[in-house]
């Protein structure tokens, strides 16, 4: 082991400028082809046969002279679509910043590809390598999970890092059974009758029912939600009107729910839609609920964790 960790540390200047590179090149979302062709770019030089099983989901193996089970380390390789403002010299100037730091994941993975490669002959099993697209959107895994990557070898067990800038330096911190939250992203558009301001009588005002709404959906958290149970429901967007003499026929409302057991967030948005549609009803209009995107709770494996 120590061994390896020597010959993991001659690897870090040449992961820095992997990750500098990926860095100043960020693309969003799940079509990533500069980073799709510089990861498998460097697969094949380090000696894999790299796959793209879905549009920029990419899959590596390597295989030990030993037999044994089929372990799956994962990057995601997206970013956000955040203007970088810092002043570093390999900034991105694209519009995009990997803030999030899957520059670092994918850069760190195709260090341990490296590495697993120099000790090929002392791995037991086989080792699949996974740089995932749109980690931010929820898709990525959804449509690597559609294209088999968990088969051909089936896996038995995966893991993967996430960087914490809040930690110091040389600290790995882990957690055992749910250690990260759900999250459902919804929208709420509610319809309306549009109208003038000076005679709302004539319409049915949106912004009125959405105001409503809001307002009654805190009551799921506080109210229906046991206060040992971790859960939050957040409206992070609330549009309508274009001018403040017009009552409009349409407001959209957009958030998350977070949650660390799937059945509370199943439950919240349940009754979220039962509020929603029944309030809009109360006050003469209609209110649609759409789930947009959503991921389950991370439960890790007490075992493997430690």
């Amino acid at each position: 082991m120590k061994e390896i960790l020597e010959s993991a540390k001659l690897l870090k200047n040449e992961i820095i400028r992997f990750r500098r590179t990926i860095h100043e090149n960020p693309e969003v979302g799940d079509h990533l082809p500069e980073t799709t062709k510089f990861v498998m770019g460097k697969l094949r030089e380090f000696g894999y046969d790299p796959k793209e099983i879905c549009d920029s989901g990419i899959i590596a193996t390597i295989k030990g002279e030993k037999p044994g089970k089929t372990f799956l380390l994962r990057a995601d390789m997206d970013s956000l679509p955040v203007s970088e403002e810092s002043s570093c010299e390999f900034k991105s100037h694209n519009g995009n910043m990997h803030a999030c730091g899957h520059d670092l994941h994918t850069a760190m993975l195709l260090g341990a590809a490296k590495l697993l490669k120099q000790y090929e002959d002392q791995i037991e099993g086989t080792i699949k390598l996974v740089f995932q697209p749109d980690e931010e959107g929820f898709t990525g895994a959804k449509k690597m999970l559609d294209a088999g990557v968990l088969e051909n070898p089936k896996v038995d067990a995966a893991m993967a890092m996430h960087v914490h800038s809040g930690s110091p330096s040389n600290m790995v911190l882990y957690s055992t059974g749910p250690s990260m939250a759900g999250c459902i992203r919804f929208r709420i558009t509610v319809n309306g009758v549009g109208c003038h301001g000076a005679m709302p009588e004539t319409g049915v005002d949106p912004i009125n029912i959405a105001a409503h709404v809001y307002l009654s959906l805190q009551e799921i958290i506080s109210r229906e939600i046991a206060p040992a149970e971790p859960a939050v429901l957040t409206i992070g967007k609330f549009s309508g009107g274009d001018a403040p003499n017009i009552i409009p026929d349409k407001v959209i409302m957009e958030g998350t729910i977070r949650n660390v057991s799937k059945e509370v967030g199943e439950f919240i948005f349940k009754r979220l839609n039962e509020v929603a549609t029944m309030t809009a009803k109360m006050f003469r209009g209609e209110a649609k609920v759409e789930e947009l995107s959503s991921v389950p709770p991370l439960n890790n494996d007490k075992e493997l964790a430690d």
